[in-house]
């Protein structure tokens, strides 16, 4: 054994400070579970010399007698061992062992790591299988993806007439301030049916797409010309041949699309909804206060705005329009609850007694909630009796002599405009109550309205009202006036039908 002045300690781990040692290098926590293994022998002791110190400083001198190591803690001794020792020996037998628990600990981590690995493959390779099978079940029992090519909606553009179809340089001309108006004393030119070649459907569609072609993305259209009339001239006879047209198209189309002239547009608009109620498939009408042709016309967009609305279930939000509707400057309206309420403005109409279904802007913002839920089947009635008169009452004037029997000049339907919420005079000598009560007892059918735009009906608050009511005059709710006249048409022309039923919303 060598003299113990003669060796210096080498040891990997911390030592105090001023003994020399090496920096301390960090090891893994002990593994107390690892198997045991061989031990290593101890490394022999070297002898002290410059080539010994790592930073090629100067060695350290020694005490010929290697004072007492001190007692390192629990956390900076791995193996949780505490050194005391008092001679070089004891030392050397110290890092002996701590360097075979180091060496247990490293091959116990590689043995465990080694099992671990075995046990992953093991693990694949049973898994192996039953991801080929998987493998091939996906591949051979998954169907082809194919993509088909929806074809465009079948929309019909049904030409009335109006502004629209007017010859628009024989119509209009130039003002001082440079506005373009009618020429006074013509209210416009239209081509005539037959004898002009833009009336020819083929050259007027042809016309209609060159200056709005966007109309080809919404939908592939046909065109019919009805008639091409100031809609002034538009009644009964013209409503009833254009309820035959739509019927006898509706299994051949997916939606409706009717050019119009605004005078009588609600008028036309109700109609239809209560001849063809439960049609269950959009009709929208529109026109425009300028011609198309004529710069600035409002034409072109309440064409677009109208087929985007009647094309609606065939692109996002999907939306089922199941009605008549107007669309006109950026309102869609139910069709007999609007009125035109501007003779001028490109909002020319609008729906006073009824939220809008939908407004155009940059987005359609749609009313879902106020969409008619079409319940029950399609009848259409083509009957119309337009033996009907509108009377306001008017205050201090006497209807007998103002008015007079109107059941022996053929009247068969009276619209009673009334006051407020159903009020008319109730004095006898107005001479209101008994002239209704006569024309109730030679079978005039009366309903009343009211002369307030908006607004509920109750004329059973009234004396004259509830006098009224028992007469058999028939009120309920708020219909419009336009809607109301061509609704009692109706009645007339079906008995059986009671002018209280609500048929496509217009109660």
């Amino acid at each position: 054994m060598l003299p113990a002045t003669s060796l210096r300690v080498v040891s990997t781990t911390a030592g105090p400070p001023g003994l020399g040692s090496r920096p301390p290098r960090k090891r893994p926590a002990a593994n107390h579970l690892a198997a045991p293994k061989q031990q290593r022998p101890p490394p022999a002791a070297q002898p002290i010399s410059s080539s010994d110190s790592d930073d090629g400083a100067a060695p350290v001198a020694h005490p010929a007698v290697v004072p007492p190591l001190v007692s390192l803690p629990p956390d900076n001794s791995p193996s949780g061992i505490h050194l005391s020792l008092q001679n070089t020996e004891q030392v050397t037998q110290a890092l002996a062992g701590q360097s075979g628990v180091q060496q247990q600990q490293q091959n116990g981590a590689q043995q465990q790591q080694q099992q671990q690995n075995g046990a992953q493959q093991q693990q694949q390779q049973q898994a192996q299988p039953a991801l080929q099978g998987r493998k091939k079940r996906s591949t051979t029992g998954a169907a082809p993806m194919i993509l088909v090519a929806r074809p465009l909606p079948r929309v019909l553009l049904v030409h009335c007439g109006g502004t629209m179809g007017m010859d628009a340089q024989a119509s209009f001309e130039q003002d001082v301030e440079g506005h373009m108006v009618l020429k006074e004393g013509t209210g416009g030119q239209y081509h005539k049916p037959g004898k002009s070649e833009a009336l020819r459907p083929g050259k007027m569609l042809g016309s209609l797409l060159n200056q709005v072609p966007e109309l080809k993305s919404f939908a592939s259209l046909d065109l019919k010309v009805a008639f091409n009339l100031d809609s002034s001239n538009v009644g009964p006879k013209q409503w009833v041949q254009l309820a035959r047209l739509l019927d006898s198209h509706r299994d051949q189309y997916d939606a409706f699309l009717i050019a119009h002239g605004t005078d009588t547009m609600a008028w036309t608009a109700s109609a239809l909804s209560l001849m063809l109620a439960g049609f269950r498939k959009p009709i929208v009408m529109t026109g425009s206060q300028l011609p198309l042709a004529l710069p600035r016309s409002d034409a072109r967009q309440n064409l677009l705005d109208s087929l985007c609305c009647a094309t609606a279930s065939f692109s996002p939000p999907h939306v089922h329009l199941q009605e008549v509707a107007i669309c006109f400057g950026g309102r869609l309206m139910r069709g007999n609850r609007a009125q035109k309420v501007n003779s001028s403005a490109y909002q020319a109409f609008d729906s006073l007694n009824y939220p809008y279904l939908a407004l155009m802007g940059v987005d359609v913002q749609w009313n879902t909630r106020s969409l008619l839920s079409v319940e029950g089947v399609y009848r259409p009635r083509f009957s119309l009796d337009p033996r009907v008169i509108r009377v306001p009452i008017i205050p201090g004037i006497d209807p007998r002599a103002m008015y007079g029997d109107i059941a022996s000049r053929g009247v068969k339907g009276l619209v009673l405009e009334s006051f407020g919420v159903g009020n008319m005079p109730d004095r006898a000598d107005a001479g209101w109550l008994p002239w209704l009560r006569e024309q109730r007892r030679k079978g005039v059918l009366v309903y009343m309205s009211s002369q307030c735009a908006v607004g509920p009906l109750h004329p059973e608050l009234y004396k004259s009202g509830s006098v009224a009511l028992k007469m058999g005059v028939e009120s309920g709710p708020q219909m419009t006036p336009e809607c109301a006249t061509v609704k009692l048409m109706l009645c007339l022309a079906y008995r059986d039908l009671p002018l209280g039923m609500p048929l496509a919303g217009e109660l």
